[in-house]
């Protein structure tokens, strides 16, 4: 990724999908600032997948070119994050981006004033809690960033200063770019009066442009992902980033897949919501295993960027914990807002531990020490394992005490820890010895 030379700039970090009016406002009071200092105004803008984790509706040279016709100066790609990475995730790294490439004004636009965000921001960082900010909190994003720009004061000792402008409004309504883009696809591609008026100029001959040459809008690669939930097995699909126990029961149940449609039907049954949903489509489209994603953020955790209660060692140990608890008889529900709150247990997680599973005389045979197994959730939600030999695949129920079931089951449900398994033999006979990463 090209990296800019260090020096004193405006920063505005967007999706521009398209470029309207409001993101005028954005540009034209980051030019306020840059023209004060003789610095550039630079947008960051997602390239890929969309901050939502969605296909882009513009291509990124369209939305580049929209942005440099009303006033930016550069423009900076951030691609690779928003296929495998949550929001909570993507704000720290895109923000240590920001900060090392110098810059030191942040633009954005709230319904809120910048004192209330900063006083909500600040319990949040007091807490050194970064991740689920409840959704009835007003621009919960823009308080994430605030927050996430304190935190990594520590590392950088530098921060950038942010500037929170009004959200714009036409009648009295907030210009959305998605009911932009749902209102053209409506009007069979043809940019209506009422779009048009929402738009800069440029930005409509750019749109018209695109439309013309058949680039809008862009589209997922639904053959692909057809083909994955249909013929994955559980395991296979169990080991795709974002995609929990339930989801792949319902995924599996669901088939066989023909439309985008059937597959959301699927992971709403599981509980999934809209911005979960198009993550975990989106790594399915890619194939993003939960390796890829545990070693994506261990990177970014060794360089300080992460903040502390979404390390890889906080996550594994919030399920040892709130298995414990379970054990001892609280509520999950119960046990997550103990540990938000702080509440700990003497006894460390465990990283290594053996389940026994059930063999018929003939399966003994075939099994060997060191074989590599997969783990999965049977479709009577079952913790199971599955052993190719030679001359046969074995499937069998893992046999554990509660708290380990518990745990074990919290980490397959986490989004992207990795699990490691393998047989081997004790005085008692084969077992499968299971391995947490860390």
């Amino acid at each position: 990724m090209k990296k800019l030379k260090p020096q004193k700039n405006v920063g505005i970090s967007a999706d521009i999908d398209p470029l309207h009016k409001g993101h005028v406002k954005l540009i034209e009071k980051a030019r306020e600032l840059a023209d004060e200092n003789n610095s550039k105004v630079v947008i960051y803008l997602n390239k890929g997948y969309s901050a939502n984790h969605a296909p882009f509706f513009s291509s990124y040279d369209a939305r580049s070119e929209m942005a440099l016709r009303v006033g930016a100066d550069q423009i900076i790609p951030i691609e690779g994050l928003h296929h495998r990475l949550t929001m909570a995730y993507t704000v720290p790294i895109r923000i240590a981006m920001m900060i090392e490439d110098g810059i030191i004004d942040y633009v954005d636009a709230a319904n809120v004033s910048s004192s209330k965000i900063e006083k909500l921001s600040a319990e949040f960082v007091k807490k050194s809690i970064f991740s689920g900010i409840p959704r009835n909190l007003p621009n919960r994003n823009v308080i994430r960033w605030f927050a996430v720009n304190e935190f990594l004061y520590r590392k950088y000792k530098k921060k950038m200063k942010f500037h929170i402008i009004p959200e714009y409004k036409m009648d009295g309504e907030k210009i959305s770019g998605r009911h932009i883009r749902q209102e053209i696809l409506k009007n069979n591609l043809k940019i209506s009066k009422n779009v048009e008026k929402l738009l800069p100029t440029s930005t409509t001959e750019i749109l018209q442009e695109e439309i013309d040459k058949n680039n809008i809008p862009g589209k997922r690669d639904l053959d692909t992902i057809l083909n994955r939930l249909n013929n994955y097995s559980r395991s296979k699909l169990l080991n795709i980033a974002h995609l929990n126990a339930d989801a792949v029961d319902e995924l599996v149940k669901g088939r066989r897949y023909r439309l985008e449609s059937q597959i959301w039907a699927s992971l709403r049954k599981a509980g999934y919501g809209p911005v979960l949903s198009r993550l975990s489509i989106s790594a399915v489209e890619q194939n993003v295993s939960k390796q890829e994603v545990f070693d994506l953020i261990k990177g970014y955790q060794k360089e300080g960027i992460i903040p502390p209660d979404q390390t890889i060692s906080k996550v594994i140990e919030r399920a040892w914990f709130v298995a414990s608890k379970a054990d001892e008889g609280s509520t999950s529900a119960d046990a997550h807002k103990m540990f938000r709150k702080g509440s700990k247990i003497r006894e460390p997680p465990l990283y290594t531990f053996d389940a026994g599973l059930h063999l018929r005389s003939f399966e003994v045979d075939s099994l060997k020490q060191d074989k590599t197994v997969s783990l999965f959730v049977d479709k009577k939600g079952f913790l199971s394992c599955q052993i190719r030999t030679p001359d046969r695949k074995i499937k069998s129920p893992l046999k554990l005490p509660a708290k380990q079931a518990t745990y074990l089951r919290l980490l397959i449900d986490s989004h992207f820890i990795p699990l490691e398994a393998q047989v081997i033999h004790k005085k008692e006979g084969f077992r499968i010895r299971i391995v947490i990463r860390k």
